[in-house]
């Protein structure tokens, strides 16, 4: 089985270099998606042995990102796509927890909420109240059992994503991910991740920073994705059940 793990990485000089360094360990074939960064990353990847990379000139947005590596993986081939973030709130370590779990599945999806970890740490109380509101409104909708909607630690079959057509480029991509992956009737499963947040105040910037206006995003996102074109299925199809996820 091939597998690539994909790091989006949007100015991230403070971490790259050690993240990669552990990736290297439980994944051989590494993309990192430089999405714009202009904090030296670019120069620092440049310096770094065997690892696959696509440059975006200027900084396109979180789902840009994973649809470019998305791409990658399909181009060449790979049989299991992972993917994860460079800021240190993934643990490379569980890189094989999630190919140990995909084989009856078609999406493997980290959760923060799904268990708890000794090292777990608080989530900011507005990311943790919007993450509840959009994952308990998708289980209702989509016949899922989410606990963490928005998990960027994720494992996809080649076949999976062959099915999907995603086209967020910004914070909501794993929303339109999740209604098509209903409406295409995917396989999906949760696994337990620690919950990290090394800088709890991070911020997403722009109009984002407003939870209010980040919320009503999410859901302009997951309502926009119920009229996506998708392989082998019309537009009209909006709603379903979708198979347990465990």
């Amino acid at each position: 089985m091939r597998t690539l793990t994909a790091i989006p990485v949007y100015n991230e000089a403070k971490h790259v270099r050690q993240v990669l360094d552990e990736v290297r360990r439980y994944s051989p074939d590494i993309l990192v998606i430089n999405d714009g960064s202009t904090d030296g990353t670019a120069e620092l990847l440049d310096a770094e042995p065997n690892i696959l990379r696509v440059d975006h000139p200027q900084n396109r947005g979180y789902g840009a990102a994973l649809i470019s590596a998305f791409a990658f993986a399909l181009e060449h081939d790979y049989d299991v796509l992972v993917t994860m973030d460079c800021d240190g709130q993934h643990e490379p370590s569980r890189i094989p927890v999630l190919l140990e779990a995909i084989h009856d599945c078609d999406i493997v999806s980290g959760s923060r909420y799904f268990r708890d970890f000794r090292q777990d740490t608080p989530a900011p109380t507005d990311r943790r109240f919007i993450n509840a509101s959009i994952t308990r409104e998708i289980n209702e909708r989509y016949g899922f059992d989410l606990t963490d909607s928005f998990c960027g630690f994720k494992a996809y079959r080649r076949e999976a994503m062959a099915r999907l057509h995603i086209t967020e480029r910004g914070w909501g991509m794993p929303l339109q991910l999740w209604v098509q992956a209903a409406r295409q009737r995917l396989r999906v499963k949760e696994i337990g991740v620690p919950r990290l947040y090394l800088d709890p105040n991070r911020a997403f910037g722009g109009v984002m920073n407003d939870p209010e206006q980040r919320l009503a995003y999410y859901r302009e996102v997951l309502a926009s994705a119920e009229r996506d074109e998708l392989p082998g299925v019309s537009a009209k199809t909006t709603a379903c059940v979708c198979p347990e996820l465990r």
